[in-house]
Formats: structure tokens, C-alpha cells, sequence
């Protein structure tokens, strides 16, 4: 037994090798061909799910615009036609059977109104393009000057201490129409005494203040008078209509009396109850307003010219 216990103990330990390493790049192959059947099978359930309708919507969508469908010169741009000496136009075309047609109503019997026509006739593109080009430059040079008035009169109100207390009740924006400035009521701080045509003596202020800077626009103005709904008159022979239209009368003598010309004014309406500024709620004070529009269009006396 003694022998047995001094005997050494031996402990063998096995090391299994692995595989090789065959590396990831067929995982990656793998993946590219899956996603290319999907995407394969995804087209074809599409191309079966259109009609022939959209079939040859995509077909012409990816097809060169610079491809003629036709195999002759004509199926161009040019319309297989050269351009003539005046180069605004192609010979043969059909702006030339316009043209002769004009130019032969001339002598036909229809007289001074045919001729008239056919040469308008024959002007109607370039006239109406002249006439677009014009527009917009009378619209973007309007549109300046609106804006540049704008700044003035918020400047002119900013230099009355007095006129912030009722800065909310004063409204200047650009509208369709033209320029829009408006004297609004607010809930307990009215700009005319109730029932009365005549401003309180800071509504006259805050619209005098104007009068110098809206003579130097060339454009007409118009001057509306509102009402909100609900009030109750006294006399029977005076109401909203009338009361409407003596404010607004006001408030154009009022800019007469600081400068604004008798040829600037369009026109001098009331319009009681029917033009809310709130439609939900006619019943508002904010209904209750003058409405001086200074218009697109242009005052019919130069501004230049002197009476």
C-alpha cells in the first residue's frame, strides 16, 4: 500500500483541433442573391398589377425626351420646318395662315371692323404677353410700395406715445385687394363713441397721421364704414346703414383735412352689417371698424398734374 501511494499521478489532457477558418464572404454573396430574387419577384408583382394604361406612362417617363417617335425630320421640335428671316416664327407654319388671313380680311367687305379683328387677331399672342409683363411689374412695383407705406405708418403711430394704448385696435396688411388699414373696436376700448359718427380725439390722430403718407401712393383709395350686429338705435330714421356710412364719410374728411387729395378717393361706403370681421361672431366690437383700402389700381389723374 505504501508502495501504491508514492506512485506519481499522471493527468493526460487531449486538445481536439478545430476546423479551419473558411471565412464570411459566401454569407455575404448569400445576402446579395436573396435580395436580388425579392426584388425580381417585387417587380413582377407589379408589372403584373398595372394596366396598359400605366405601362406605357412609366415606358414614356424613362424614354429620352430628344427621341423622335416618328422616323421622319417632322417629329421634332421644329416640326421638319426651317425659321424664317424674322426668327420669331417658323415658315409654313400655321401662324403664317394667321397671319395671311388678316392680312386678306383687309380687302374683303366687312370693312374697317374686320380688319380691325384680324389684326388683332394676329397680335394676340404678342399683346397678350406685353400686356402679362406689364401686370406683373405694375403688381411687383405696387407691392413695394405697400410695403414701404406699411413701415411708415406703423413708424408714424410708433412716434405717438399716446396712440399705444390703442396699438390693437390699429391693423395694417396686405391683402388681395391692396393695402388694407383698419380702425377696429376691441372689447371695452371702442374708436367711436357709441351711436356717434364723429372719432374720439386719439382715433383722429392715429388717422390723420396717415394722410401725408397715403397721398404719396398713385393708387385710388377706398374708405368703408362697419357696423356689428345687435346694436339698437334710437332714432327710427337712423341706423347701422347710416351710421356706417357718416364714419367712414368722417374719416375720409379727416385725411382730406391732412392731405390726402379728393382724386385718391374711389369711393365712400357703408356697409352696416354685412361685411363682418368676424363672420362666426357678428356680434364682436371688433365688427365694428373703418376700413381704408388703398387699392391696385391707379388714379385716373396723373399725379403730376395739377387741376
Amino acid at each position: 500500500m505504501a508502495g501504491l501511494e508514492n506512485r506519481p499521478i499522471i493527468i493526460k489532457k487531449v486538445k481536439k483541433a478545430g476546423h479551419a477558418h473558411h471565412g464570411g464572404a459566401w454569407k455575404i454573396a448569400y445576402a446579395d442573391f436573396v435580395t436580388a430574387m425579392m426584388a425580381f419577384f417585387l417587380l413582377l408583382w407589379l408589372i403584373s398589377m398595372t394596366t396598359p394604361e400605366q405601362k406605357e406612362g412609366l415606358a414614356d417617363y424613362f424614354a429620352p425626351p430628344n427621341v423622335s417617335i416618328s422616323t421622319s425630320g417632322s417629329g421634332g421640335v421644329m416640326g421638319g420646318s426651317a425659321m424664317d428671316a424674322t426668327g420669331a416664327k417658323m415658315a409654313g407654319s400655321a401662324m403664317d395662315a394667321v397671319d395671311d388671313v388678316s392680312i386678306s380680311t383687309e380687302s374683303t367687305d366687312f370693312g374697317s371692323h374686320a380688319a380691325g379683328t384680324g389684326g388683332r387677331e394676329g397680335m394676340t399672342g404678342e399683346s397678350e404677353q406685353a400686356m402679362g409683363a406689364s401686370q406683373t411689374d405694375l403688381q411687383s412695383s405696387n407691392d413695394l410700395a405697400f410695403q414701404s407705406a406699411a413701415a411708415s405708418i406703423r413708424q408714424a403711430w410708433q412716434a405717438m406715445p399716446n396712440i399705444t394704448e390703442i396699438a390693437d385696435n390699429l391693423i395694417v396688411e396686405k391683402t388681395e385687394e391692396g393695402l388694407d388699414i383698419q380702425i377696429i373696436d376691441q372689447e371695452g376700448r371702442p374708436m367711436f363713441p357709441e351711436g356717434s359718427k364723429y372719432p374720439y380725439e386719439i382715433t383722429r390722430q392715429a388717422i390723420a397721421a396717415i394722410a401725408p403718407i397715403l397721398q404719396q401712393l398713385p393708387n385710388q383709395i377706398r374708405v368703408s364704414g362697419h357696423t356689428a350686429a345687435g346694436t339698437s338705435y334710437s332714432n327710427p330714421r337712423y341706423g347701422s346703414w347710416e351710421l356706417s356710412a357718416d364714419r367712414a364719410n368722417m374719416v375720409r374728411a379727416t385725411l382730406g383735412e391732412f392731405g390726402l387729395k379728393d382724386g385718391s378717393v374711389k369711393s365712400v361706403v357703408g356697409r352696416s352689417t354685412t361685411d363682418p370681421f368676424f363672420p362666426n361672431d357678428p356680434y364682436m366690437a371688433a365688427n365694428e371698424r373703418v376700413r381704408i383700402t388703398v387699392l391696385y389700381e391707379p388714379s385716373p389723374v396723373p399725379p403730376g398734374l395739377a387741376p
